[in-house]
C-alpha cells in the first residue's frame, strides 16, 4: 500500500510514543521508508535508539547546521509525506500557531511551507482532546489540508488510532486522489438467511475482498458505504446487514446519492421461511427453497445509468468457463466489469482474478490481478476510477 512512499515520522511526548517501534514496523511492512523526528519529551518515553532501530535511519532529535528539517520536508525534501504520531494536545497548538520549538514542530512548519503532505494522529486525554482550544487548532490546521486520523475514545482517553488507520491516512495522503467527489458503494462478505433463531444459511466469503477494495477506494478519495455483515471499519460509512433482503434494502436507500455500485459480496441466491422457534434435531427435515432478488438486476431496473461492478465465482477451475460466466453477466446488466475468480479463493489472504472488461472474451481479453487481495482491491479501484473519469470526460 505505501510501496516506494518516504515517511517522515515524527514522535511526541505522548505515552503512546510507546507504540512507534511497531507504527515503524508495519509502515515498512507497506513499503514505506521511514526516518523519525522526535521531540525531547518523546525521548523520555522511548529511547531515539529504538526508534533508529525500527526505521533503519538515524534519529533526529535536534536541528543543528545540517537543516535536518528541511532535508527531510523541505522543498526539494526527502519525504514525501510527514506523519506525527502520536500527536499531543500541544503539538497540534504549537503547529497552529506555527511555535518552532521542537524538531517537531520545526519540520512541520517547514512541511506545511513547502507543500509536503501532513498526517496527524492526535494522543492525549478525552478531556484534553475535548478542550475548546485544541478543537479549533484542529479545525484550523484542517483547513490548511492537513489530514487528521482520529483517535479511539476509549476509557477517558482519545487514544492513538490503530496501525492501521494510521497507514491508511498515509496511504491516503499520498494516493492520487483519482475517486475524489465519488460516492461509492460496495457489499461485502457472506449473507446469512435464517432457519430457526438459531440456524442460518450461508457461505465460506469471509468478506476480506470487499473490505480491500472499500479500503483501496477510500485511499483514492471517495466516500465510501459498506454494506456487509459486519463491524463498522475506519475507511468507509458501515450498514451493518445479515440477509440478501437486508442487503438490497440498505444498497437501493444509498443508491440514489451513489456514482458507483461494486457488488463483492456473495449473497445468498436462495431463502427460507423462518421458524419462530427452534427446528428440533435428529429427525429428517425438508427445507422450502425461494430465490432470493439479484441485486445487481433490481439495482440496474431502479437505476439504469448507475456506474455497476459485479463479481462471478466458480468452481469449475476453468478460465474460459468463469469468462463467460462473467461477460454473460456484464452484457446482462451492463456492468462497467465483472471481477471473476475461482471460488477457492474464499478465505485465503491470496487471490487470483480476471477482470473482465468491456468486449472481453477470453482470458487472453482479461486483465490478470495475482497476488493479496489488497493488490486485488488497488486494482479495482483503479479500474473503477477510469472508467468514472471516461464517463465523465464523454
Amino acid at each position: 500500500m505505501l510501496e516506494g512512499v518516504n515517511v517522515a515520522l515524527g514522535v511526541t511526548g505522548s505515552i503512546a510514543a510507546v507504540t512507534t517501534v511497531e507504527l515503524a514496523h508495519e509502515l515498512r511492512r507497506q513499503g514505506a521508508s521511514v526516518r523519525a523526528v522526535m521531540s525531547p519529551s518523546a525521548s523520555g518515553i522511548i529511547h531515539p535508539w529504538a526508534v533508529e532501530f525500527a526505521t533503519k535511519h538515524d534519529v533526529v532529535t535536534e536541528i543543528t547546521g545540517q537543516v535536518e528539517h528541511v532535508d527531510l520536508c523541505g522543498r526539494d525534501g526527502w519525504a514525501d509525506v510527514f506523519l506525527i504520531a502520536p500527536a499531543t494536545a500541544n503539538t497540534v497548538g504549537k503547529i497552529a500557531g506555527a511555535v518552532d520549538d521542537t524538531p517537531v514542530t520545526t519540520t512541520a512548519t517547514t512541511a506545511l511551507g513547502a507543500g509536503v503532505p501532513v498526517v496527524i494522529a492526535p494522543a492525549m486525554h478525552e478531556p484534553m482532546y475535548d478542550h475548546p482550544g485544541v478543537l479549533d487548532s484542529i479545525a484550523r490546521v484542517e483547513e490548511w489540508g492537513v489530514d487528521f486520523v482520529d483517535p479511539r475514545i476509549e476509557e477517558g482517553k482519545a487514544k492513538i488510532a490503530t496501525e492501521a488507520a494510521i497507514v491508511t491516512g498515509v496511504a491516503r495522503a499520498t494516493t492520487e486522489q483519482s475517486l475524489a467527489g465519488n460516492h461509492v458503494i460496495i457489499t461485502s462478505g457472506a449473507t446469512s438467511e435464517a432457519i430457526d433463531p438459531i440456524r442460518v444459511l450461508t457461505n465460506r466469503a469471509s468478506g476480506s475482498t470487499g473490505r480491500a477494495i472499500a479500503r483501496a477506494c477510500h485511499v483514492r478519495g471517495a466516500e465510501v458505504t459498506l454494506v456487509h455483515d459486519g463491524p463498522e471499519v475506519h475507511y468507509a460509512n458501515t450498514v451493518s446487514v445479515e440477509s440478501a433482503a437486508e442487503m438490497l434494502a440498505a444498497v437501493e436507500g444509498a443508491a440514489p446519492d451513489a456514482d458507483a455500485l461494486i457488488s463483492a459480496a456473495a449473497i445468498s441466491d436462495y431463502t427460507v421461511k423462518k421458524a419462530d422457534t427452534k427446528l428440533r434435531s435428529g429427525e429428517p427435515r425438508t427445507l422450502d427453497l425461494e430465490p432470493t432478488p439479484k441485486i445487481l438486476d433490481s439495482i440496474r431496473q431502479a437505476h439504469p445509468n448507475l456506474m455497476m461492478v459485479g463479481f462471478k465465482a466458480e468452481t469449475t477451475g476453468n478460465e474460459e468457463a468463469m469468462v463467460d460466466q462473467a461477460a454473460a453477466l456484464r452484457d446482462r446488466v451492463d456492468l462497467a466489469f465483472v471481477v471473476a475468480n475461482d471460488a477457492s479463493v474464499m478465505g485465503s489472504e491470496e487471490t487470483r482474478a480476471l477482470l473482465v472488461g468491456p468486449g472481453a472474451e477470453s482470458p487472453a481479453d482479461c486483465e490478470t490481478v495475482e497476488g493479496s487481495k489488497q493488490q486485488l482491491g488497488d486494482r479495482v479501484a483503479r479500474q473503477l476510477a477510469e472508467r468514472l473519469s471516461g464517463s465523465t470526460d464523454a
